[in-house]
């Protein structure tokens, strides 16, 4: 079992920042690849951006230019700094894992979801 607690959420103005944080403890050897998701209010649950165990990063267009995620495999955690921030950005976020890139965005995460942690976009 891999334990994932999001962190680093909050209200910010349109094209403000934020940067959030993911910290996995438990049986991390399972963890490949790992994804930030997010879900707004009536809407299904996207992966917004995935970080492979090499580094290798893969963005939905909406975030592109904008979200970079990053992890410190030292720290056992994944981050997703998040800029020119824009109200259709406001959504609960996840981060969640997959056993490859491959996997995380075909087959989709493999561990249990937490909490999330919420940003809003709003003047």
């Amino acid at each position: 079992q891999v334990q994932l607690v999001e962190s680093g959420g909050g209200l910010v103005q349109p094209g403000g920042s934020l940067r959030l944080s993911c910290a996995a403890s438990g049986s991390i050897f399972s963890i490949g690849a790992m994804g930030w998701y997010r879900q707004a209010p009536g809407k299904q649950r996207e992966l917004v951006a995935a970080v492979s165990s090499g580094s290798l990063t893969n963005y939905a267009d909406s975030v592109k230019g904008r979200f970079t995620i990053s992890r410190d495999n030292a720290k056992n955690t994944v981050y997703l700094q998040m800029n020119s921030l824009k109200p259709e950005d406001t959504a609960v976020y996840y981060c969640n894992y997959g056993s490859s890139m491959r996997g995380i965005k075909t087959l989709g995460p493999i561990g249990s979801w937490g909490q999330g942690t919420q940003v809003t976009v709003s003047s």
